[in-house]
């Protein structure tokens, strides 16, 4: 068994969807492994990690336009506020979400589908330094 660990550092442009799927495949690619998985793990509590679509970009658009009416910025029921009116809704939006993957590593390569891309999903409006820690352990 091999392990090979690295953390990918980020900067998102504002709120919605990263694709980080080639800086993963590069990680997987210097561990060398043939067989194992990789896990990824945000360390925010305003961000996480999505497998969808990389295909269509309105798909994206469709899941920040869903997300945002369902927990918009702001709202008079949140108390904690204390970094702006987004700062609660990222909060939740993260804990609606991800903030940990696992992608099977067949043949040396991520397994993913077709159409699936990895993303970091920043849910703050403004831009942010993001760290995602890439575990690649297997054979």
């Amino acid at each position: 068994m091999k392990i090979h660990q690295a953390t990918i550092t980020l900067s998102t442009p504002g709120r919605g969807p990263l694709e980080i799927t080639g800086q993963v495949a590069g990680m997987v690619r210097e561990a060398a492994l043939q067989t194992g998985l990789c896990q990824l793990f945000c360390q925010h509590t305003s961000a996480s990690l999505l497998i969808t679509e990389n295909a269509d970009p309105t798909v994206l658009r469709d899941l920040e336009v869903y997300l945002t009416r369902q927990v918009p910025d702001g709202d008079a029921r949140y108390a904690h506020d204390q970094e702006g009116p987004d700062d609660m809704s990222a909060h939740i939006r993260s804990v609606l979400t991800a903030t940990a993957l696992t992608v099977p590593i067949r043949q040396g390569r991520l397994a993913l589908g077709t159409w699936q891309g990895i993303f970091l999903w920043e849910h703050r409006a403004r831009r942010h330094s993001r760290a995602v820690v890439v575990t690649c352990l297997g054979i």
